[in-house]
């Protein structure tokens, strides 16, 4: 009876000893659910820039919606292109911990991580669909992230403007000897393959392109569509707006996490954070559908642009280099070769749906606008 009673006694202290742990444990779990997180976010475009900056889906669209979504959990502060830190340098600010996220574009850090490239736009690659086919169900958002682990950081899509266009000429292009001596302004790896054809090839920030075309410091610009286009009057210094989404057939807009700073969040904001992201994602390629269409329109009927798609022997021209541009650059590096061999794998499978879905209604079932 004794030792029954020492039993119950030992075992009513246990449970009372694990009730006391499971609460504070709960407390715990309730503190850190409840905490509030201030985090900075700096942007890689100039203050006011459309889809780069504000809108719908833009991050300051995200940074609106994932606060509004946690309740006030988590508060973002926006920076766009200089504010806090010059435009190119979020890379290496939330890598050091600086700040908690910046918006960019992955190709903008080719030079730290060539591989990093085939997450913006790759030529002659996939469309939007095919893109976000990969990256969230076929397996390229894991080769993201471990592209990017060892820097810290934790990326993902938030946002994309669908197909760019091939850019603006001051004279026409007829064929392919038409790009030898050709000062453009041009980013990402369309740039390499266009100084194989003898392109001298210029990247420079948004602001810096229309005086350039309008001076002739440069013969031809690319920056992003009609909209965008139009605002900054490209149309004003060039006529000859050539199409083919070539070089871009889609653009994704990076959002990069100092890795620390995510692991500190609960696994509700890291969803909250995701969800957002993704919506932006959806959002901001509608939109820009959406004013491109009206642009174009505009642009061709009242402004006086001649808009038409490249000669076919220059895309073919084009196609070869770009194959042997990627090729080289997959053999130079392994990490490159690995991001190359799983991104051009998913694209033939993506291909062969696409050409029976996506292509044969856009050949037959749209016709006309």
């Amino acid at each position: 009876m004794s030792l029954n009673r020492r039993h119950f006694i030992g075992a009513g202290a246990l449970a009372a000893g694990a009730g006391l742990a499971l609460g504070a444990s709960s407390v715990a779990s309730a503190a850190v659910s409840g905490k509030t997180f201030n985090w900075k976010m700096t942007n890689a475009y100039a203050p006011g820039s459309p889809f780069y900056v504000q809108g719908p889906g833009s991050p300051t669209d995200f940074c609106k919606r994932v606060e509004e979504m946690s309740g006030g959990r988590l508060k973002i502060q926006h920076f766009a292109a200089g504010e806090l830190i010059p435009a190119l340098e979020g890379f290496d600010a939330v890598s050091s911990g600086m700040v908690e996220m910046n918006a960019a574009n992955a190709f903008f850090w080719a030079g730290k991580i060539p591989a990093a490239q085939f997450f913006t736009a790759v030529p002659f690659g996939m469309n939007t669909q095919g893109m976000n086919a990969w990256l969230y169900n076929g397996g390229g958002l894991k080769l993201w992230e471990e592209l990017y682990e060892p820097h810290g950081l934790v990326p993902m899509p938030m946002g994309n403007t669908g197909t760019q266009m091939t850019g603006w000429f001051r004279q026409p292009l007829e064929t392919v000897d038409s790009l030898k001596g050709l000062k453009m302004r041009i980013a990402g790896l369309a740039g390499k393959v266009y100084s194989e054809l003898g392109v001298a090839v210029r990247l420079l920030p948004g602001g810096e392109i229309f005086p350039a075309l309008e001076r002739g410091v440069i013969d031809a610009a690319e920056f992003v569509g009609p909209y965008q286009d139009r605002r900054m009057g490209l149309h004003k210094a060039a006529k000859n707006y050539y199409t083919t989404g070539w070089h871009e057939p889609t653009n994704v807009t990076e959002l990069i996490i100092n890795k620390q700073a995510w692991d500190s969040l609960p696994a509700d904001l890291q969803a909250i954070v995701r969800f957002c992201a993704q919506a932006c994602n959806t959002d901001s390629w509608s939109w820009c559908d959406a004013v491109n269409a009206e642009a174009m329109q505009d642009l061709v009927n009242n402004q006086g642009v001649i808009a038409r798609p490249l000669p076919d022997d220059i895309i073919k021209r084009l196609h070869e280099v770009t194959n042997d541009t990627l090729s080289s650059m997959a053999a130079s590096d392994p990490a490159t070769k690995k991001v190359y061999e799983h991104f051009f794998a998913f694209r033939k499978q993506y291909i062969s749906w696409a050409s029976v879905g996506e292509k044969a209604f856009m050949n037959i079932g749209m016709g006309e606008a």
